[in-house]
Formats: structure tokens, C-alpha cells, sequence
């Protein structure tokens, strides 16, 4: 029985490449994203032309339980699961506090702080009876620094990185490697980026940004979540930026 890598956001960006890496080292890739049944499709359709194991699931995780009855179905139906990848954002675009609706500012702590302890709370614990496990939680900038216009997203991100400290502090003792990895920067991301740009922009951001190594290449940030996960437990890191190395870090803008 191969052991089973979650994916939750699962797209054609870091969730995807991800997916990729770990398939490719024997992982069966359990791929789970919201919408683009076509999109999820393609990618579990690539990572078993490529020989891998992947099965794709559309799961919406702001609706209650679909997580947690997700992961026990995995858990029953193709085997233990070694590994997450919580890589849903949280991003509802730049709002004054004014035009920040609560059902909007909940949205937003929903995906990304509620949606990580439901995780958590189902994968933690057997992961701890297993005696191992690792939990990779993607952040980002928001993190670290709370923005004009970010109130929410800086809230939710702001909560998720306390959350894998807590998160650590409890499991860690108990063989779990928990890792909050920082997206200093624009990631070539169709599914994201690209969207939120549109696509005649997002090419120019590729042909000037991306040409000079300026974006985050899903494809090489894969390469890191796979060090994270073979990391020796004497020296597991819990927390890394990731950034292009033209970009200025959070800390000096």
C-alpha cells in the first residue's frame, strides 16, 4: 500500500507541483480542490501518465464536515495518510474596513484559519497514534504584516501561523513535522495569480518578472516541500520564507 500525500488546494500551482513531487517519490496524491472538475482532472491524468498514483476529489471546505468526512474516506479507502499539504488561500482582494462585509471577513478566516484546525484536528491525532506524519501549511506575506486593505486576509494568515505553532508545540513530541511556509512573493500560478491579473497581464508578468527568475516557480517551491518532509526530526524546520531572490523581503518594504 503506498503511502497517501493530501493536497487541500490542489490547483495548477504549488498544490499541483506538490502533487507531482511527492507522486513521483511513491506517493499516492490525494488532490482536492474546490471547483474545475476538467482542471483536476488534467492533473491527476498527468501525474499517473507520468507513472504516479493520484485520485481528485472537488471538496469545498468552507461547508461543514466536508473536510473531516474527506479525510476519513481517504484514510478507509486508500490507506494512511502521511502527509498534508494545506494550501487553501484566503484572499478576498484589497477592502476598506468600511467595505469589508463580515460574511466576507468570515470567509476569509474560514479558508484560512478554521479550515486548517479542521484539518488538524483529523489528521493529527491518528498521524500521533501512527507515530509520524508531517503537516505543510502554505502562508503568505500576511502572515508576517498586516496591510492597508488586508484585514481580513492579514487575520486569517496572521491566525493560521499562530495556529501551526500551537499546532507544534503539541505534536512535534509526538513525531509530527509541522512547517508554516511564508509565499514572500508572485507565484507563477495560473490558477491564482493569473486570475486575479487576467491572462494578457499575467503573460507580461511572465515575460519580464518570470524571464529574470522574479517569480516563484511552483515546480522549484515543490522541491522545498519535499526537503521538509525528509528533514531529520534533529533538525526539522518549522518555519522558512520563500522568496525569488530579487524580491525585497516583507521585513524591508
Amino acid at each position: 500500500m503506498k503511502p497517501v500525500c493530501l493536497i487541500i488546494g490542489a490547483g495548477a500551482g504549488i498544490g499541483g507541483h506538490v502533487g507531482k513531487r511527492f507522486a513521483r517519490e511513491g506517493f499516492h496524491v490525494a488532490l482536492c480542490r474546490r471547483t474545475d472538475r476538467e482542471g483536476l482532472d488534467r492533473l491527476v491524468a498527468e501525474i499517473e501518465g507520468e507513472g504516479g498514483a493520484a485520485s481528485g476529489y472537488l471538496l469545498n471546505a468552507a461547508e461543514e464536515n466536508t473536510i473531516e468526512e474527506r479525510i476519513r474516506a481517504i484514510e478507509a479507502e486508500t490507506g494512511p495518510i502521511e502527509v498534508v499539504l494545506y494550501n487553501l488561500g484566503a484572499q478576498i482582494g484589497d477592502r476598506p474596513l468600511e467595505e469589508t462585509p463580515l460574511k466576507a471577513f468570515e470567509l476569509g478566516w474560514r479558508m484560512g484559519t478554521f479550515g486548517l484546525f479542521r484539518t488538524a484536528s483529523a489528521v493529527c491525532p491518528p498521524m500521533a497514534r501512527r507515530g509520524r506524519g508531517t503537516l505543510l501549511v502554505t502562508s503568505a506575506t500576511a502572515a508576517m504584516r498586516g496591510n492597508a486593505g488586508q484585514h481580513s486576509h492579514a487575520a486569517a494568515m496572521g491566525g493560521r501561523r499562530m495556529l501551526c505553532q500551537s499546532l507544534n508545540a503539541q505534536y512535534a513530541p509526538l513525531g509530527i513535522h509541522i512547517a508554516h511556509i511564508v509565499v514572500d512573493g508572485a507565484v507563477d500560478a495560473p490558477d491564482t495569480l493569473g486570475k486575479m491579473l487576467g491572462p494578457e497581464q499575467f503573460q507580461r508578468l511572465r515575460e519580464t518578472r518570470g524571464a529574470r527568475d522574479d517569480l516563484l516557480l511552483p515546480a522549484r517551491m515543490a522541491e522545498t516541500y519535499w526537503h521538509l518532509h525528509q528533514q531529520h526530526r534533529s533538525a526539522w524546520t518549522h518555519e522558512l520564507d520563500l522568496r525569488p531572490y530579487a524580491t525585497l523581503p516583507w521585513w524591508n518594504h
